[in-house]
């Protein structure tokens, strides 16, 4: 194993805390994991891990070399994609993560041309409503959407769609179209238990007015959301970009067209401290592309 191959798993087994997690991520096993550690430890002739209750940890020289070879790896990227041109294929293998139904419905259509003008590139699409560490599950993008919970992340907004609230039109014609946000009260609302809940402030003409929004059914994914709307069990305060498909179609329709809500906002976050890749870099460029034909 080369050195800059040697850094590449010091720096994994510092980010995950232990050689298992790291061997998952790299796909080898973790005798060939402390091995690499170890060569590195005699060449260097300093121990750069020590074992703690909680898992691995550097020492402090450990840690130095760490950092170091953090910016390294970046650098040397950087510089081999500079040598190749603009017009370079992007190699090696990008974890992405994403909310499932954004994935499906907006990422997912986006990769076959990405990965046929890339051939050495490999994605590892990591699908979960809930916000994943980062660091820990060897991420080097995060698709979010709405506030960010960690100022200190380096992010880049992508896109943002409006909020309203969506029914069928068989729901519709059962139970009635509200005319104003206070009649939400008499309807069946579909609650997503991931998102905002509560209170939701509705403005028109300069008014703002703030509804306590109830349901009987409360949902902790957005695909179950999406099903429960579609099977004609109620309304939901969502993103136009949850039910693109069927507002196309004419499936579903928004109501209180009138008023306005907060409006949503797609991230791409990159691991702290961490310079983030070319490889990053131009799927984050690809998904903002996606974004801006989706709202023309």
């Amino acid at each position: 194993m080369d050195r800059l191959q040697a850094m590449a798993t010091l720096v994994r087994v510092v980010d995950t805390g232990s050689f298992s997690a790291a061997a998952r991520q790299l796909n080898i096993g973790q005798p060939a994991i402390s091995k690499t550690i170890a060569q590195l430890e005699e060449r260097l002739g300093v121990r750069l891990l020590t074992r703690t209750t909680r898992g691995l940890s550097p020492t402090e020289a450990g840690l130095r070399f760490y950092e170091r070879a953090k910016r390294s790896i970046a650098e040397a990227d950087e510089a081999e994609l500079a040598a190749r041109g603009e017009g370079a294929a992007l190699t090696g293998t990008l974890r992405v993560s994403a909310a499932t139904t954004f994935a499906r419905l907006h990422i997912v259509k986006l990769l076959p041309a990405f990965l046929a003008a890339h051939p050495g590139l490999a994605i590892e699409l990591i699908l979960d409503d809930r916000v994943i560490d980062l660091v820990e599950e060897g991420i080097d993008l995060s698709l979010r959407m709405g506030d960010l919970a960690d100022s200190s992340a380096t992010a880049r907004r992508l896109g943002s769609s409006p909020r309203a609230v969506f029914g069928t039109r068989a729901y519709l014609d059962r139970a009635g179209i509200p005319a104003k946000p206070a009649d939400l009260a008499e309807h069946d609302v579909v609650i997503y238990t991931q998102g905002r809940s509560g209170s939701w402030a509705f403005r028109r003409d300069g008014t703002e007015i703030s509804v306590a929004v109830g349901g009987r059914l409360k949902v902790s994914s957005a695909e179950g959301i999406r099903a429960a709307v579609l099977a004609d069990m109620g309304l939901t305060i969502a993103s136009h970009w949850m039910f693109a498909p069927e507002l196309t179609s004419g499936a579903v329709c928004a109501v209180l067209g009138d008023w306005t809500l907060d409006p949503i906002d797609l991230w791409a976050v990159f691991p702290s401290g961490r310079l983030a890749s070319a490889k990053a870099r131009a799927f984050a460029d690809l998904v903002a592309t996606g974004m801006r034909s989706l709202a023309a």
